[in-house]
């Protein structure tokens, strides 16, 4: 047998050899989870996630995806964005619904306007912030991981403490907090 058949061979088998069923996805369209809508203005679990006063509603949970995926809708009321961090684990991409955005990727800025999508790869340190009073946010992160209980404990004042404590609570949910957030554009 030739090298070249050899390879062949084994790409052709590799999707035969993959057990979907062990990677939590269903082996058949009879075991597949139902479809559902999410209406306007709602999320997932009909549960609100407020973030510094700024709706982050479920849209999609890692429940729903056997944990592949997770999608969020973010409705910004003011300028601001989050840390500079990265996810240990996940990739993350933002599509630009409403608003302008600049985004800081490893050592690139990239602004952002209605229609405008970005890809963050997981480990590369990212943040963003929005430079208009409103906008909104389409975004997912794969696999879905621990972004949503994050999400949920921080929208209850948690964790509270010096941010050595806040950044371990971050850690432990797959996020490495780097440094502060952009700083707000009059």
């Amino acid at each position: 047998m030739n090298r070249r058949h050899f390879v062949l061979t084994g790409l052709l088998a590799a999707p035969a050899a993959l057990d979907l069923r062990a990677a939590g996805l269903p082996a058949s369209p009879e075991a597949a989870p139902p479809a559902f809508v999410v209406p306007p203005a709602r999320s997932r679990a009909a549960e609100q996630i407020l973030i510094n006063g700024n709706p982050n509603d479920v849209k999609i949970s890692g429940q729903d995806t056997a944990g592949a995926l997770a999608v969020f809708e973010y409705i910004g009321r003011g300028k601001g964005g989050p840390s500079l961090h990265r996810h240990l684990q996940q990739d993350e991409t933002f599509y630009v619904v409403e608003g302008r955005y600049l985004f800081v990727v490893g050592e690139e800025r990239h602004e952002l306007g209605p229609g405008s999508t970005i890809f963050l790869p997981r480990l590369v340190p990212h943040t963003w912030t929005q430079l208009t009073p409103g906008g909104k946010l389409l975004y997912w992160v794969q696999p879905a991981g621990q972004l949503e209980d994050y999400f949920r404990r921080i929208a209850t004042g948690q964790p509270k403490g010096t941010p050595a404590e806040r950044a371990a609570v971050a850690l432990a949910h797959g996020i490495e907090q780097l440094g502060p957030p952009l700083p707000v554009q009059p």
